[in-house]
């Protein structure tokens, strides 16, 4: 397996950023009494989620790593929970939503991979 030398080089950080920009896209048309709101929460979700992988890589901890990666699963958790809030709400009449839950759902799936994988280094130590 290649070293990986920078967080940008993690297919799970390159994907959980197209997560970002989809998501500020979807929510641009939010009602205008959203901005503040459950806009600002979903889009803080969202950059969560790359910001956190990105930190957690460049700690060169383990542990500290392996929060990070636990906090970006909380982001994804709560960015998929924002999302159903607003598609109840009828926020959200995107015909981009299917593709958007696909790669959430794909990051979710990523972030557990990267845990399991640290917590394996770590028993290894």
């Amino acid at each position: 397996m290649a070293k990986i030398n920078s967080f940008r080089e993690l297919d799970v950080w390159q994907l959980s950023m197209d997560l970002v920009v989809d998501c500020y896209r979807m929510t641009e048309s939010y009602p205008a009494e959203e901005k503040f709101a459950l806009r600002r929460e979903t889009r803080r979700s969202a950059v969560s989620i790359p910001s956190n992988v990105a930190e957690g890589h460049n700690r060169h901890a383990l542990n500290a790593y392996l929060n990070h990666v636990n906090i970006a699963l909380g982001s994804q958790a709560e960015l998929d929970t924002q999302i159903e809030v607003a598609l109840r709400l009828d926020y959200l009449k995107t015909p981009h939503l299917p593709t958007f839950a696909e790669k959430l759902t794909r990051v979710g799936q990523m972030l557990h991979g990267l845990q399991r994988s640290l917590e394996g280094t770590k028993g290894r130590r």
